[in-house]
């Protein structure tokens, strides 16, 4: 078994490699021009660097750049910081717009122009709206503090933004690249290569470690499904048995095999979304022909009971208040809408976790999976679990769709050029306006009413 020490001096290699070469980068890269504006601010920008127009370097020197361009660069997430004059060509209604466009890089952007501070972000790496809280609350913590505002804009902003920084060494330093010697870049490229290949590695080692995770609560789905089947007392070849109630069962059954089929060829946490829409499917099929049995009527198609998708297709809708969140109202069995109604815990379906067994909805964003093959239809689980970790990220466009590499989620910091969204980026943008729809309290200005 290798020991972590090993393994600490396999790696260091190549990251020793990558850092001397950075070193010289850094130190042969040309400055930016004295002349600033948009064209100097998204070359910095691109290549991973607080950028400060030269109009503003009184009230934020290079040196305060510099240290919250190495913040931003140790949190390895796609935030860009530009501090800028409110002057032309930084117009109030299209300075973030022509910033996104020219840099071209999905992340979270915050600008300091003159006196105000606003921030924009692609849905992908973070909410327009949580962008714009962070933002606002940063601004009046520090009243006319560039560098407290900016510093605590990164610092809450950073743990919440999706995705990886962009590499510093991007954005076309022709200079060094014509000074470095060629045997360096190759060596360096040797490097660069090797911890790609390291990345990979532990991003498939986490979707082994979740997909193992996933299927000891499947395996028990599963398993709870075949039981039911098993106490079905229903003989397709009885007197009473007719055919629309032997397609139910065959259905019932059919499901259960295909569910088995598919998480034995599970190979990712994505994997997983359509086993749980087989169970779903065959515990409908089996209410189904349970009603057809006793002569009620057929059951209206519902999401299964929210607290444990495993008690079946839900009857109706019930509040209920989890700790510390908003009364909503969630689909819920005939049992669990008993026990509500007497004032008692419904029976929650708990999973394991490294913190002990937590309801599925607090147990890590490996369940999105899970639960969108049991909840899928329509976006249902967002709104029921706002506030919660998995609410969190089904919030996003990814949550219940194909076969992407759910458990891994959002790399960030990719390159779109101009081919984006504007109505996705910082939501309430209406023109471009800086201010949008998402100031606070400045009526739609730049954000002179933080």
């Amino acid at each position: 078994m290798r020991t972590p020490a090993r393994r600490r001096s396999r790696g260091a290699g190549p990251l020793a490699l990558v850092s001397v070469l950075l070193g010289l980068l850094l130190l042969l890269a040309p400055t930016a021009s004295a002349a600033g504006g948009l064209d100097d601010a998204a070359a910095a920008l691109k290549q991973g660097r607080v950028y400060v127009d030269p109009a503003m370097a009184g009230r934020f020197d290079q040196s305060q750049a510099d240290a919250l361009t190495e913040k931003i660069r140790k949190a390895d997430k796609p935030i860009f910081v530009a501090v800028v004059p409110a002057a032309d060509p930084y117009g109030a209604r299209t300075v973030f717009e022509d910033l996104r466009t020219k840099v071209g890089v999905t992340g979270t952007y915050a600008i300091w122009r003159g006196d105000q501070f606003q921030a924009r972000s692609d849905k992908a790496a973070l909410s327009s709206a949580s962008a714009e809280r962070i933002a606002g609350a940063s601004f009046r913590s520090h009243p006319g503090d560039i560098g407290g505002t900016l510093n605590d804009f990164v610092d809450t902003a950073a743990p919440q933004v999706k995705g990886h920084g962009v590499n510093s060494d991007k954005g076309g330093v022709s200079t060094a690249a014509v000074v470095v010697p060629l045997a360096l870049l190759a060596l360096a490229g040797t490097g660069v290569f090797l911890l790609f290949r390291r990345a990979k590695r532990r991003k498939e080692e986490q979707r082994r470690a979740e997909l193992a995770q996933l299927r000891q609560v499947v395996d028990e789905d599963i398993t709870a499904y075949g039981e039911e089947l098993d106490r079905l007392d229903f003989v397709p070849s009885a007197p009473d048995a007719d055919d629309v109630q032997r397609g139910d069962y065959t259905h019932a059954l059919d499901s259960y095999e295909k569910a088995k089929r598919l998480m034995d060829g599970a190979e990712g946490p994505e994997d997983v979304k359509p086993v749980t829409e087989a169970l779903e499917d065959g515990r409908f099929a089996l209410a189904t022909l349970a009603a057809r049995r006793d002569a009620r009527p057929l059951p209206e198609r519902r999401p299964p009971c929210f607290f444990d998708p495993r008690h079946g297709p839900s009857v109706l809708d019930a509040e209920w208040t989890p700790a510390g969140g908003a009364v909503r109202a969630v689909p819920v069995c005939r049992a669990d809408a008993d026990r509500l109604a007497a004032g008692q815990d419904p029976d929650i379906r708990t999973v394991p976790t490294a913190h002990g067994p937590q309801p599925y909805w607090n147990a890590g964003p490996a369940y999105g999976p899970w639960a969108g093959g049991y909840f899928g239809g329509g976006g249902l689980l967002p709104g029921l679990l706002v506030g919660t970790m998995l609410g969190s990220m089904m919030a996003t466009p990814a949550y219940a769709a194909g076969p992407v590499d759910a458990g891994a989620g959002y790399d960030g910091g990719d390159v779109s050029g101009a081919d984006f969204n504007s109505s996705d980026f910082g939501g309430g943008f209406d023109g471009g306006d800086f201010g949008g729809g998402g100031d606070f309290g400045g009526g739609g200005d730049f954000g002179g009413g933080f």
